[in-house]
């Protein structure tokens, strides 16, 4: 193995261990819906929230880095360049994570001062890592950045179209993250670049980074040719900066800007997960019409799960929602939750998950990787995320219903529609399928850490007509 493929496992290893550290803030933050005195004066809901979003972007960007580190000298033929950078940088990005994490759930919050700013809190949410933190993040993603940029470089003749890709993503990868940094006192201009930091950083230069690692696994698991994901990942970074920055129009509903965003931005928010669908769409019907069979069918399968879970999940559930004249009413319940929980789980946690199960074919030598303890693991999982994703759309819908149409949006609406039974039972079915989830967990690590049984190889040329 390359010295970056055993960087790209320590990754792995940081990354599903942030996972299950989410899913445990994620069962607690949904137990204080059910009884709020929970903690009473000793950790509030806000906190346990913020590790909850937080742990989760940080745990998939680590997916990312690890994937990337994974493939990149695989496509290239070559170490990565400056790999010794790589490696300090991943026990600086640890270090850095756990005394954030020490910091808010022991600290929680100070005045609001630049101390506070530097050293506990930053107040914005989904970037609220204090000052130092956020510098330390830009070094990191700095030296990654570099390490690819300067691999493809001298790669030379060997530099393919999805590297150009991901070497041209690095920019923005890099540079919309600075919006965390501005502290601007007009809350309709602090909002309105930091939705540039959501939605063009989290969602669509994601969107362009998870393309180019499926496009990976693709050709790895079922052999696809390069000709159809090189192609589908020209169409997916077209669609990012056409739909992707016209999309962000989906975010200005309630900040102060012209009336014309809200047609605009319902529209086109909901075209950036076409691509991806279509990429895995087409690698399964060639690999069918050339009758090839996958020799890791763990991967396989959350392929399959990432690619319609991001189109249903980011695609449908989020055109649902982004309408003007659904999101008068949807804004800011828990069918916002819904939409954001099945998109982020099926366009970056499945995608992630099929690496992990590359990572261990290829760690464990067996030819062929199947089993049964995956299938569970891919069950659980899905089946807990579709359950909380219905419960959570059960109790927005009722929100929408009784605390806005009904209601007129007013403290007391919003406290009826709180006790309103359709809500109680959303907020108790994401508790029962959250913890279905944390199962499926346990199974995934257990499974990813266990050796798997020796399977008789499948034949994976294209089999001969018949006479």
């Amino acid at each position: 193995m390359y010295r970056s493929q055993k960087l790209a496992l320590r990754y792995f290893t940081a990354a599903v261990t942030l996972f299950g550290v989410m899913i445990v803030f994620g069962l607690l933050s949904a137990l204080y819906y059910l009884a709020p005195s929970t903690l009473f004066n000793v950790f509030n809901f806000n906190t346990a929230k913020i590790m909850h979003i937080d742990t989760l972007v940080i745990w998939l960007l680590m997916g990312f880095m690890g994937a990337v580190y994974w493939y990149l000298p695989k496509e290239l033929g070559r170490e990565v360049e400056g790999i010794w950078l790589g490696e300090l940088m991943f026990w600086v990005f640890c270090v850095a994570v756990a005394i954030v994490a020490a910091v808010f759930i022991v600290v929680q919050y100070g005045p609001a001062n630049d101390t506070t700013l530097w050293l506990i809190n930053q107040g914005r949410k989904y970037v609220e890592a204090p000052r130092w933190a956020a510098i330390g993040i830009v070094a990191i993603m700095g030296v990654f950045a570099y390490n690819v940029a300067a691999t493809c470089i001298k790669a030379g003749s060997r530099m393919t179209g999805v590297m150009w890709v991901l070497v041209l993503d690095m920019i923005p990868l890099l540079v919309v993250y600075l919006d965390a940094f501005p502290v601007d006192t007009n809350m309709s201009r602090d909002l309105y670049w930091w939705w540039w930091l959501v939605h063009m950083w989290v969602e669509s230069t994601w969107e362009v980074l998870i393309g180019c690692i499926m496009a990976l696994v693709l050709m790895d698991v079922m052999g696809t040719s390069r000709r159809i994901v090189e192609a589908w990942l020209y169409i997916e970074v077209m669609l990012v900066l056409g739909a992707g920055i016209l999309g962000l129009g989906h975010h200005y509903f309630w900040i102060g800007t012209p009336q014309y965003w809200l047609g605009i931005g319902g529209f086109f928010s909901a075209l950036e997960p076409l691509p991806l669908l279509g990429m895995v769409v087409h690698a399964i019907y060639d690999a069918g019409m050339h009758r090839m069979k996958t020799r890791n069918k763990p991967a396989f399968y959350w392929i399959t799960a990432e690619a319609f879970g991001n189109f249903i999940g980011a695609g449908i559930w989020g055109f649902m929602m982004t309408l003007p004249q659904i999101n008068l009413f949807s804004h800011g319940t828990q069918w916002t939750v819904s939409h954001g929980h099945f998109a982020f789980y099926g366009a970056y946690v499945c995608g992630v998950i099929a690496v992990l199960y590359v990572a261990k074919q290829q760690t464990s030598g067996v030819d062929m990787l199947a089993g049964r303890a995956w299938k569970w693991g891919f069950g659980l999982l899905n089946l807990g995320m579709v359950g909380m994703v219905m419960g959570l759309l059960l109790a927005g819908m009722a929100q929408a219903f009784f605390g806005r149409a009904i209601g007129g949006s007013t403290l007391m609406a919003f406290t009826t529609a709180s006790e309103n039974p359709w809500f109680q039972s959303g907020m108790w079915a994401r508790m029962f399928f959250g913890a279905i989830f944390a199962a499926g967990y346990g199974v995934l690590v257990y499974d990813l850490l266990t050796a798997p049984r020796r399977e008789p190889a499948l034949q994976t040329q294209a089999l001969p007509e018949p006479a």
